[in-house]
C-alpha cells in the first residue's frame, strides 16, 4: 500500500459530532488502502485517551496539544498581518516538522486535508496529488455570524469571513480537487470560485444505520404520558445555542400551550450558561453530556433541528431520520439533504410554522415514526459508497464512472481534475 498523510483540526475520533463522524469514517476507510500518516489537533483534554485507538488505524501520528484561549490569544497576530485568523489559530511549529519530515521521508505522493485550516501545512508542496475536504465553506459560516452579532465582533467576523474566502478560493485553485459535504455546499461554492468549479465536487456523510436503528430496545428516559421533543448536539457550538434558545423563547410556549404534557429536551455535552438557563422555563430540560443519545431520539415523539445559522451537512437531522423519527428542521438544517418536506421530514420556515406543525403531530399521539426517513437513509446515506469516490480522486489511474455507478443511486459529481474523468451519477 502508498503512504498517504491525512491532516485533520481534530482528532478524528470519538465519532460523536459533526466533523469527527466525517472523519472517523474517511480516517477509517483510508486505513484499508494506504499507510496513514495522521497530523491532528486534540483540543478537548478528554480526547487524550482516545490516541491509541486512533494510533491503530494509522502507520504513523503526530497530535499536537491546542488551547482554545492560548489559540484564541494567538491568532489575534492576525489582524496585523491582513490574514485569516482561522490560520494563526491552528499554527504549530511542531506539526510543521513533522509533516515536512513525513513528506521526505516517505515520499508522500497523496495528501488529503480535512478543513481549509489545515491547508496552510502543505502549501507549496508539488510532488503529490492533494485533495482538500473542506466538508463547510467556512468562510461562510462567519459571514451568518458577523449578521447576528453586534459590532465589534460583526467587523471581526465580517473580516474574517472576507480574508477566509479568499483562502479558500486559492486553495481550490492549487489542489487538485475540492469536495464538500453536499451538492448545495458545492454548488454554493462554485458560485463563490467560479475559477476552480471544474475541480469543485463532494460526496454525501453516512449514517451508521445499524447503530442508529429503531429496531433495537432502549430505556425510556422520559416520564409517562410526556410528550418529547428533542434536540441533539454539542451544545457549546453557538449555532447549536441559537438554535435552542429561539425554539425555547419563541416556538415552545406556543406548543406548550396547546399541549401541557409537551416537554422540549437539549441533549449535548458542554451546555453554556445560556443554554443552562433555559432550564428555568417551564417545560424545558436540559441534559448536559448522555452516554448514549438514542434513548432520547427513540422515545421522543418528534425530533427538532430550528438551526438559524448553519453550513453543510447536519448529522443530527441524518441520524434522526435514520431513528425513524419525525423530524422537523429550518430550511438552513434542512439544506443539502435529500428528503421531501411533508415526506422524510418536515420544513418550518419560522417560528409559526415551527409552531403550526409541531401542535399538529403532537394532536396525533400514536404518530411517532417515520419509515420514509428510516428509508432514505438506508437508501442514499452510505459510507462505504460515498468513500468510494475519494478513493478514486486519490488514485493517479483514470477513472470511469462505469466502474462503480450504478444509475439509480443518488447524484455524485466528481470534479474534472487531471488524470480523472469528470462524471455525474443520475437519480431516477
Amino acid at each position: 500500500m502508498d503512504h498517504l498523510l491525512y491532516l485533520t483540526h481534530r482528532i478524528p475520533y470519538p465519532p460523536n459530532k459533526g466533523d469527527k463522524i466525517r472523519s472517523y469514517h474517511l480516517l477509517k476507510y483510508l486505513a484499508q488502502h494506504y499507510h496513514v500518516h495522521l497530523g491532528t489537533f486534540i483540543d478537548d483534554p478528554d480526547d487524550w485517551q482516545y490516541i491509541d485507538t486512533v494510533k491503530q488505524l494509522c502507520e504513523d501520528t503526530h497530535f499536537a496539544s491546542l488551547n482554545p484561549r492560548t489559540a484564541r490569544l494567538r491568532s489575534l497576530g492576525a489582524l496585523i498581518m491582513n490574514r485569516p485568523l482561522t490560520l494563526d489559530y491552528y499554527r504549530n511549529n511542531d506539526l510543521q516538522e513533522w509533516v515536512k519530515k513525513v513528506i521526505k521521508t516517505q515520499a508522500i505522493k497523496r495528501v488529503l486535508i480535512f478543513s481549509s485550516a489545515m491547508a496552510q501545512y502543505v502549501a507549496g508542496i508539488q510532488q503529490a496529488r492533494c485533495i482538500i475536504d473542506f466538508v463547510d465553506i467556512d468562510s461562510d459560516k462567519w459571514r451568518q455570524y458577523a449578521k447576528r452579532k453586534p459590532w465589534p465582533m460583526s467587523w471581526l467576523y465580517q473580516r474574517e469571513a472576507r480574508l477566509l474566502l479568499r483562502y479558500e478560493r486559492q486553495m481550490a485553485r492549487t489542489y487538485d480537487a475540492s469536495l464538500f459535504v453536499s451538492e448545495a455546499e458545492a454548488n454554493l461554492f462554485k458560485q463563490l470560485a467560479p475559477e476552480s468549479a471544474a475541480k469543485i465536487g463532494f460526496f454525501n456523510n453516512g449514517v451508521d444505520s445499524d447503530y442508529f436503528s429503531p429496531n433495537r430496545e432502549y430505556p425510556d428516559p422520559y416520564q409517562p404520558n410526556m410528550a418529547a421533543i428533542v434536540f441533539t448536539g454539542a451544545m457549546d457550538y453557538w449555532p447549536n445555542v441559537d438554535a435552542v434558545r429561539w425554539f425555547a423563547q419563541e416556538i415552545f410556549p406556543t406548543v406548550l400551550a396547546n399541549h401541557p404534557h409537551a416537554r422540549f429536551y437539549i441533549v449535548g455535552s458542554r451546555p453554556t450558561a445560556a443554554v443552562q438557563e433555559l432550564a428555568q422555563l417551564s417545560g424545558i430540560v436540559v441534559t448536559g453530556a448522555v452516554a448514549d443519545v438514542r434513548p432520547y431520539l427513540a422515545h421522543a415523539q418528534l425530533a427538532v433541528a430550528p438551526l438559524r445559522i448553519a453550513r453543510g451537512l447536519q448529522n443530527k437531522v441524518l441520524e434522526a431520520m435514520s431513528m425513524a423519527k419525525i423530524v422537523i428542521a429550518s430550511p438552513q438544517a434542512a439544506e443539502g439533504i435529500l428528503a421531501t418536506s411533508g415526506k422524510e421530514l418536515h420544513i418550518a420556515r419560522d417560528s409559526q410554522e415551527f409552531s403550526r406543525i409541531i401542535i399538529s403531530i403532537l394532536a396525533k399521539a400514536e404518530e411517532r415514526f417515520s419509515e420514509t426517513a428510516r428509508a432514505r437513509i438506508l437508501e442514499d446515506y452510505n459510507w462505504e459508497r460515498s468513500l468510494m469516490h475519494v478513493k478514486a480522486l486519490l488514485t493517479d489511474t483514470p477513472t470511469t464512472a462505469s466502474e462503480f455507478c450504478k444509475p439509480d443511486k443518488n447524484t455524485w459529481i466528481v470534479p474534472a481534475i487531471p488524470r480523472l474523468t469528470t462524471y455525474k451519477e443520475k437519480q431516477q
